[in-house]
């Protein structure tokens, strides 16, 4: 990839291979490049170089593999639903490699979720449309997505309400039939106990009554006049989640 600038610093040539690894475009045990190219690709020192590295590192993004040189490590970053559609921007890749999922469902529930009716403006017991998948790396169940949807957007992309993988995301399908853009609010983050069917999803054996902590992250989809869509990312205890800026 051409990136090449008099004058870059450790942090920038770090950052470079940080996006790099987040949107899959480099995978686990995929090599960089050595520090003699690294060099050349961003007119810097081999000290600059090898601090950039040493963040990787530290942040488990990387690891030395002996005549391999550093190579993107085993536990890769898992990212959020709306991190994904940005991956899908950028280099419309869905899945980072040996990433699947499963376990798609797709159901019309009715809402009681204090948190998801206020954001979708819900009164209890009113009905959305609610898909839920369970994501893997290399077969190991990471986190779970669920997006819930109200009435008034499933009426302009009737696809959310098919059981089947939708094959484009649901905001570029509104924005193109209603001419209003989707706008993402603030992503939020806590940590909670996981319910049963939570641990279900992530294949998580726990003693009856015993707690579990998962982070879980959380956003609303907007256009200008209401509220489109509420997702949630469920990750297995252990991953490592990287937070956007």
């Amino acid at each position: 990839m051409a990136y090449k600038s008099p004058g870059k610093g450790y942090a920038d040539v770090a950052d470079h291979f940080r996006a790099l690894i987040k949107s899959g475009e480099l995978a686990p045990d995929d090599a960089l490049p050595s520090v003699a190219e690294i060099r050349e690709q961003f007119d810097v020192a081999a000290k600059t170089v090898s601090r950039a590295l040493g963040v990787l590192k530290s942040e488990g993004l990387v690891t030395s593999r002996g005549s391999l040189g550093t190579v993107v490590a085993k536990s890769p970053l898992v990212i959020t639903g709306s991190d994904r559609l940005e991956r899908m921007a950028r280099n419309g890749l869905r899945y980072a490699p040996g990433e699947t999922s499963s376990g798609h469902r797709v159901m019309r529930r009715s809402v009681y979720e204090p948190a998801v009716c206020k954001a979708l403006e819900l009164e209890p017991g009113d009905e959305a449309v609610i898909r839920i998948r369970v994501f893997k790396q290399d077969g190991r169940p990471t986190s779970v997505g669920v997006s819930v949807y109200p009435p008034h957007t499933v009426n302009e992309v009737p696809e959310l309400a098919e059981d089947v993988r939708m094959v484009r995301q649901f905001g570029e399908l509104y924005t193109e039939r209603t001419g209003r853009e989707v706008v993402e609010g603030q992503r939020t983050a806590q940590a909670r106990q996981a319910s049963q069917d939570e641990l279900n999803a992530l294949e998580i054996e726990a003693p009856p009554h015993t707690s579990v902590a998962v982070l879980v992250t959380t956003v609303t989809f907007h256009d200008d006049n209401r509220a489109l869509g509420y997702w949630e990312d469920v990750y297995a205890p252990g991953s490592h989640v990287p937070i956007s800026k």
